[in-house]
């Protein structure tokens, strides 16, 4: 897949909004476009370059990683417990090339809240079911955030 058809395909679900700095997205449930700061959680980001971290390789012409926040149990039912070993650079030990292509894997640094990675991706049919889990489990984080408002 192409960046760009990832960055199209999850703009278009209703509600999402785009943060970008460096060149990278950050994609928000706020479909009143009116959360506050400290709850503005990403459920996906593409990554472009090594701005936060180089254990991605991600300064190689072409390179991009994108970046879901899945809900516990598909975390677990793809890749088990979190890791929870972090080396001297805090990047998680999960046994994984974080610097491989087209292999979903957990995130280097933020897998413990069961995030995943994958560095460009080839298919949709890998990622575009876990890009539905994410914007999803992003809607319900949102209406129950909602609904303990209004209670």
């Amino acid at each position: 897949m192409r960046f760009a058809d990832v960055d199209r395909t999850i703009r278009a679900y209703d509600g999402v909004r785009v943060l970008e700095a460096q060149d990278d997205l950050f994609y928000l449930y706020d479909p009143a476009n009116d959360l506050p700061p400290e709850r503005q959680q990403p459920f996906a980001t593409i990554v472009t370059g090594d701005h936060y971290e180089k254990v991605s390789d991600l300064d190689q012409p072409g390179a991009w990683r994108l970046n879901l926040g899945l809900t516990k149990a598909t975390y677990a039912e793809l890749f088990g417990p979190v890791p929870t070993e972090r080396d001297a650079d805090w990047v998680l030990d999960s046994g994984y090339d974080y610097a491989a292509r087209d292999v979903l894997m957990p995130h280097p640094f933020y897998a413990s809240q069961h995030w995943v990675a994958i560095v460009n991706p080839t298919g949709p049919d890998q990622i575009m079911p876990l890009v539905e889990e994410a914007y999803g489990f992003a809607v319900r984080k949102y209406s129950n955030q909602q609904n303990r408002q209004t209670s």
